[in-house]
């Protein structure tokens, strides 16, 4: 889904955006939680806890606990999203702007592509709105084979 793209680009906005939603929160953006936002852009896979652990290594000394507060943090702060399916996380791809969201997910490369619709995001919200139902969070995974593996298998 990302072939030839440069994920420094990916990573340096992210914490830009992290940068300033933090200063206009008044919430402390540590170097712990800029690594593990960081790590989580490394690819457009989803990143899972004991793996960025495991990138951490020593840096940090972090435990799981450590990890897991981090990415509540930044889950929080609407700077990366739960893949529920997968138990792992994805940087968000326009923090705030977008309360719902919905994503393709690679079952053969792995990678994820954030989408926003809004045709899809009012639909979900009548649904819920007719069962007098109060969503803290909406998550729409969507599995199935990007574009580019398809090639790769002929299927295309």
């Amino acid at each position: 889904m990302f072939a030839k793209h440069e994920h420094a680009h990916c990573i340096e906005d992210a914490v830009k955006s992290a940068e300033r939603i933090c200063e206009e929160r008044n919430l402390r953006f540590t170097d712990l939680r800029r690594r593990v936002l960081e790590l989580v852009w490394q690819n457009h896979g989803a990143a899972k806890a004991y793996d960025l652990l495991d990138q951490l290594g020593d840096e940090y000394s972090a435990k799981p606990p450590t990890v897991y507060r981090a990415l509540d943090f930044l889950q929080e702060n609407g700077l990366v999203h739960k893949i529920n399916s997968l138990n792992a996380y994805v940087g968000c791809q326009h923090p705030l702007e977008h309360r719902d969201c919905f994503f393709l997910i690679c079952s053969d490369c792995q990678e994820v592509a954030e989408c926003c619709a809004g045709d899809v995001a009012s639909s979900i919200r009548e649904l819920v709105a007719a069962h007098h139902f109060a969503p803290r969070r909406t998550t729409v995974e969507i599995e199935g084979q990007c574009q580019q593996c398809q090639q790769c298998q002929g299927l295309d």
